[in-house]
């Protein structure tokens, strides 16, 4: 009997142009796919009448052209893909991809935006950061707005697994890009045996969130059309909106508390929703120590924000100012970004306490950005476990998680993840610095970006539209590398990447 080929074995006469040939085939594939995406506003617009149709035709047009292009000439190329292939073809796709879905915000439609303009607001929709250069977003063709929602859908179930669901059918592998696109630091995302079965579980997953949040928003008072808009960017924790008031447009305390039960539900991660519900039991959220610890620091950070905003006489009622305080803490930790309140405007140290809580973020393998609640919490019991050895020399300390003793190589992995992430952060500021905006902007944007976040502080507290071109291309490059979880990128610049 011959033995089945893994997609992971290594061939010894693997060449290298054989192997890109195999990438991009795979791009040209899924930018094939992706044009299709654009036929659903499409039809928002011609069922609304507006003027946007042409723009998402010939975007749809364009997008299938070049996938077209780029698959016919490598299309008999039936090579496996290796590990190391599935991270440059998550980085190319993303950033193809960001440029293809800019392409109905560029073409002549309203709004007119720049070329920067465009790709930033696509790239912010995909990768769910929710940052806009917009403004006047109440008057915007519907299309538009239900095109920018869409985005921030499909960038939160991740194109990847949806195309790891896929590519199968094609006749190419997918294990190795499920592994470049979530790569928690410990926990195990293959669900199930089969990785076509891992995608549809997490999709249905997704799916069914989507339709139960669309469900309670429509429920309580929202049209139809917004229900669906923001099930969209609250499920994916993108925070888009389709008014420029952002939540505060509804002022509907209902529709707030359904807004932070599914932000809290986006943020945790998915293994979790599938096992709870393959055993029909709540018992596995309060039993994992990162959703544990996820809640607890959410809760901490709603109370005191409440008791600085009642000491500030920002409200009167403790219970008004804690369901404000908690909406912001649920909406900012868990980078989604939706607002009701002007934050800018409580306490100094409220605004920034905010923003700082992003940098935590949400659970491993949910849809929040920032840099998870698993790593924030290793680092801080291998901190701890420093402090009991130096008082203790030769004791043997392991760090756990729970009642699991975390392994040294991953604790190193934790440390080189966040020392490379706040070393480009440093970078990005000082690049926003030096093309010209204020401290506290700058801190704030780069904050917002690579976080996933979207609202910032100052001149981005808003939106991204004063903003000059050169800081936008800084901007998309911190979202691309706070979706890709900044490895998969720096694969890409060792030497033993490129090498045979």
């Amino acid at each position: 009997m011959k033995p089945r080929r893994s997609f992971l074995t290594v061939t010894p006469n693997t060449h290298r142009g054989h192997r890109f040939a195999a990438v991009q085939r795979l791009i040209g594939v899924l930018l094939m796919i992706f044009s299709l995406t654009m036929l659903p506003p499409a039809g928002v617009s011609m069922f609304y009448g507006d003027s946007a149709l042409d723009a998402f035709m010939l975007g749809f047009v364009t997008t299938l052209a070049i996938g077209c292009v780029v698959w016919i000439p490598v299309r008999r190329n039936r090579a496996d893909l290796k590990i190391r292939d599935g991270f440059l073809v998550v980085a190319l796709f993303w950033t193809v991809l960001g440029v293809a879905g800019a392409l109905p915000f560029w073409f002549p439609t309203t709004p007119r935006m720049t070329f920067s303009q465009a790709v930033f607001e696509s790239i912010s929709g995909l990768t769910t950061t929710g940052a806009t250069v917009l403004t006047g977003i109440d008057i915007l063709p519907r299309s538009i707005l239900y095109y920018r929602q869409q985005l921030q859908w499909l960038g939160g179930g991740g194109i990847i697994v949806l195309a790891v669901a896929i590519l199968p059918l094609l006749g190419v592998g997918g294990m190795q890009l499920l592994r470049a696109e979530t790569p928690g630091p410990v926990k195990d995302t293959k669900m199930t045996p089969r990785i076509k079965e891992t995608a549809r579980a997490l999709w249905t997953i997704y799916l069914g969130l989507t339709i139960a949040c669309t469900a309670a928003y429509w429920a309580a008072g929202m049209s139809l059309f917004d229900a669906i808009g923001h099930a969209f960017s609250t499920v994916s924790t993108g925070g888009f909106s389709t008014h420029d008031r952002s939540f505060g447009y509804f002022d509907n305390h209902l529709l707030e508390t359904i807004s932070v039960v599914f932000m809290l539900l986006a943020a945790i991660n998915f293994s979790l929703h599938f096992v709870s519900w393959r055993d029909r039991s709540l018992r596995i959220y309060l039993a994992d120590p990162e959703s544990r610890m996820f809640l607890l620091i959410a809760l901490i950070l709603s109370v005191l924000i409440a008791v600085a905003l009642l000491i500030a006489g920002r409200y009167v009622m403790p219970l008004q100012a804690f369901a404000k305080s908690a909406f912001q803490v649920v909406s900012i930790m868990t980078s989604t970004g939706f607002t009701t309140a002007d934050y800018t405007i409580w306490p100094s140290f409220v605004p920034v306490l905010l923003v700082l809580s992003s940098f935590i973020g949400g659970c491993a393998s949910s849809t929040a950005g920032g840099m998870k609640v698993i790593r924030v919490m290793l680092l801080f019991k291998q901190g701890m476990r420093e402090v009991y050895q130096l008082v203790h020399p030769s004791a043997e300390l392991p760090v756990k998680l729970g009642r699991k003793v975390v392994p040294p190589r991953v604790l190193q992995a934790v440390w080189s993840f966040i020392s490379a992430y706040m070393g480009f952060y440093v970078i990005m500021l000082l690049l926003l610095l030096a093309a010209g905006m204020d401290e506290v902007s700058a801190f704030a944007a780069v904050a917002a970006c690579i976080n996933n976040l979207g609202p910032g502080l100052g001149e981005v507290s808003a939106n991204f539209a004063t903003i000059d071109s050169f800081s936008l291309w800084v901007c998309s490059f911190a979202m691309l590398l706070g979706r890709l979880e900044i490895f998969a990128f720096l694969v890409l610049l060792t030497p033993a990447f490129w090498r045979r």
